[in-house]
């Protein structure tokens, strides 16, 4: 320590200093003063530095909430302070999947806030983010934190239940049931309808109104014609701009038990049972094969009998021959054993059938003339449809639609109806510029058709003794009231309806095709080709049935129409036939129909373009085959397997192949045994395209009726007769012209003047 100098000695020298040192202590005491505590000279000229320009960035709101598929603004703002006024670059970072931002990016000038919408999509993701706003303007940056809080819109989602469906056509309709289920504070009407329902299904109700939790239902049927498959049938539903469908996989399958409720199987009338496994060209003999029974009833038999499987009728299980007589009665019968389950008689009160009216057509009494139709899912159990003619105590005739309940024989509520009508024209029965229906000049011949609920009937009159014109009706099945008529000549005469009980085809578009006899052809023509007054006589006639309004759509006329009328070598004594859809020779598919009437003639014809009327030659028809029936057809034909089958009068039946879509020339097999007046409507049963069998009837009145079956690849191979058997075995009377077999579940049924005759397996 002795070496060392206290601080306070320091001082002590500094404040009492030599004279001689003054010099030396101001040094000292600066470099002491810089060195302790700095200090400066008192002539010093620095200022303090100035803060630096700058700015802030701030959003509106901390939280922004968004309904996903709506959006909502927020606005951004910078201020700038200490004198900053640059344009400031923003970008916005951490938007989440289905969020954007518009504008995507901004400039903001300061002090001025700019607008920004954050839109979520519909599908965006519910929750939250943090988007974060950076403002940019030089080395400069600051941010703004904002919570995106993305909630769940109001919705609803659709339920179905059953979620898959099978219909059987004909059969009673099945209900499914349609709900709506809220969410997210859902509380919206939903508006539901289908689409890609098949032709021939219809649904009741057709369009729902859903309020979210309560289901309606809708119930859905498939008429007997429907096509067989499965589909996607697609329930839609909307509420304001919100949308959803469910698909409703729906099958139509045929009945388990064969049903025929119409005439010639089906709407096409191709005279085809395609599902028959019983009868096949090795069991169908004389050995094997014979007459079963003869149902007695109390009249003609006209109609073609249908059936119907399965039918429980006073608790027991039934399959059903249903037949219609000129006494104007209605039987149900087992078809398999032959008892009687009930009749009905369509007379009225007082009543009685109608006379011939001095015309041997109908004769000797007029009541059911035509073959009914069945729809299995109307009514509570079903309903038959069947037109009746009778004259009251007065004199006065009676035309009248029946529906019969099929287990009870009873009308259903609102049956029958009286059928009645009128249609602007100048024509035959005319008065005050309409054509006045007259249920006693007519009679009901050709076979019901039944299409989109609709009955549609031909009518025809006897032994064309005038006044009369052709006409066609159309009525609800639901209500059975008249919706739309037509006639045929409505400025002229004739042009009936006959078809030698036929019945009207119609194609799944809706179409009604049919031949119209002998009448009144105008002689002048618009510029689409049609007749200037709508007369149609002696034609194959195309009808439109859209919209509910039953029109002409197409026509041929043969080109020597007018001789063909006056000559009656008219069309309207054959029925017409659809063909399947058919690929021509350039890869072209072709919708055809065939026809032919008492000129000889087989017509073939193109549906979409029947052709109208070329006064020079039927170039304008697809095909015709000339002079290839012996005398004419008082008869339709039947289809099966790319053939056509033809039964003419005094004729033999032949057999047409189709290649191309078109009808060989000549036939590929003929059968040995010919047909006298009126010729035959064949009907065919086979197994898909196997085993097919063609069955015919020699049916002249007041000459014994012979069953005849062919095999279908060979009409000169005959497998059975009704003659063949020994000591009159198979005999059942005498013919019922314009009969026409019916044949199912292994068994075939016979019109005859008192009943029907069973034909089947005798072991």
């Amino acid at each position: 320590m002795g070496t060392m100098v206290s601080q306070a000695h320091v001082l002590r020298r500094v404040a009492s200093p030599h004279p001689l040192s003054r010099g030396l202590s101001i040094s000292l005491c600066l470099a002491l003063v810089f060195a302790v505590i700095g200090c400066s000279s008192g002539n010093s000229s620095s200022r303090p530095t100035e803060p630096a320009a700058d700015f802030s960035l701030s959003a509106s709101v901390t939280n922004l909430n968004i309904v996903a598929g709506t959006g909502a603004s927020l606005s951004l703002t910078d201020m700038g302070t200490n004198g900053f006024n640059s344009p400031v670059d923003v970008a916005i970072n951490g938007l989440a999947a289905g969020v954007t931002a518009s504008p995507s990016s901004v400039m903001l000038q300061p002090g001025v806030p700019q607008a920004i919408m954050i839109n979520a999509a519909a599908g965006a993701a519910v929750g939250s983010a943090a988007v974060v706003f950076t403002g940019t303007a030089g080395t400069l940056t600051h941010t703004a934190m904002v919570m995106i809080n993305i909630t769940a819109a109001p919705d609803y989602s659709l339920g179905l239940s059953p979620a898959s469906l099978t219909l059987t056509t004909g059969a009673l309709g099945q209900q499914i049931s349609v709900s709506a289920t809220g969410n997210n504070e859902f509380n919206g009407i939903v508006n539901v309808s289908l689409s890609n329902l098949p032709t021939e299904v219809s649904a009741t109700p057709s369009t729902l109104m859903l309020t979210p939790g309560i289901s309606q239902t809708i119930m859905l049927s498939a008429a007997a014609d429907a096509a067989v498959g499965t589909v996607n049938v697609s329930v839609n539903a909307q509420a304001g701009t919100i949308a959803h469908s469910v698909n409703l996989p729906l099958t139509i399958a045929a009945p388990t038990g064969i049903d025929v409720t119409t005439y010639h199987y089906d709407n096409a009338r191709t005279g085809l049972n395609p599902n028959e496994t019983i009868l096949t060209p090795g069991s169908v003999n004389s050995a094997n094969f014979g007459k079963l029974n003869l149902l007695p009833v109390d009249g003609r038999v006209d109609g073609e009998p249908l059936y119907l499987s399965g039918v429980t009728i006073k608790g027991q299980t039934h399959n059903v021959l249903y037949i219609v007589t000129e006494h104007a009665s209605i039987y149900a019968f087992d078809a398999d054993n032959g008892t009687q389950l009930w009749t009905t008689s369509a007379l009225g009160a007082g009543e009685t059938t109608s006379d011939d009216h001095h015309c041997s057509q109908i004769t000797p009494e007029i009541g059911i003339t035509s073959t009914p139709v069945i729809d299995r899912r109307k009514g509570t159990n079903g309903t038959i449809f069947t037109v009746a003619m009778s004259k009251d105590n007065g004199g006065a005739y009676h035309q009248r639609l029946h529906a019969l309940d099929i287990t009870t024989g009873l009308e259903i509520p609102g049956s029958p109806t009286e059928i009645t009508g009128s249609y602007p024209g100048t024509g035959d029965n005319s008065s005050n510029g309409k054509v006045i229906f007259d249920p006693g000049q007519y009679a009901e011949r050709v076979g019901l058709l039944l299409m989109n609920q609709t009955l549609y009937l031909g009518w025809t009159s006897h032994c064309d003794i005038r006044p009369y014109t052709g006409w066609i009706m159309a009525y609800s099945e639901n209500t059975l009231q008249q919706t739309q008529i037509l006639n045929l000549t409505p400025n002229g005469n004739e042009g009936a309806v006959w078809m030698s009980g036929a019945g009207l085809a119609a194609d799944s578009a809706g179409n009604i095709f049919l031949l119209d006899a002998n009448g009144t052809l105008d002689v002048s023509f618009n510029a689409n080709g049609f007749p200037a007054s709508s007369d149609y006589g002696n034609a194959i006639l195309k009808l439109s049935t859209a919209n509910g309004n039953l029109s002409v759509a197409d026509y041929f006329e043969p080109y020597n129409t007018y001789d063909e009328s006056d000559r009656d070598i008219d069309l309207g004594s054959g029925g017409v036939l659809l063909l399947p859809d058919m690929t021509d020779a350039s890869g072209k598919v072709r919708h055809l129909l065939v026809g032919a009437g008492k000129d000889t003639n087989i017509y073939i014809a193109d549906r979409d373009n029947l052709g109208k009327f070329n006064s020079t030659d039927n170039s304008n028809l697809y095909q015709e085959l000339e002079g290839a029936l012996y005398r004419g057809a008082w008869s339709m034909p039947a289809y099966f397997n790319s053939t056509v089958y033809y039964a003419s009068v005094g004729d033999v039946l032949r057999a047409y192949p189709i290649a191309n879509a078109r009808l060989a020339g000549t036939a590929s097999s003929t059968s040995s045994a010919t047909f006298a007046y009126p010729g035959a409507t064949p009907s065919i049963s086979s197994n898909g395209n196997k085993n097919g069998i063609v069955w015919a009837l020699e049916s002249n009145i007041g000459t014994p009726a012979v069953l005849h079956a062919y095999d279908a690849t060979n009409l000169a191979n005959e497998l059975y007769n009704s003659n063949q058997a020994a000591n009159g075995r198979d005999s059942f009377g005498n013919g019922n012209k314009f009969i026409t077999p019916m044949i199912v579940n292994g068994k075939v049924y016979v019109g005859t003047p008192n009943g029907v005759a069973i034909f089947g397996l005798l072991h």
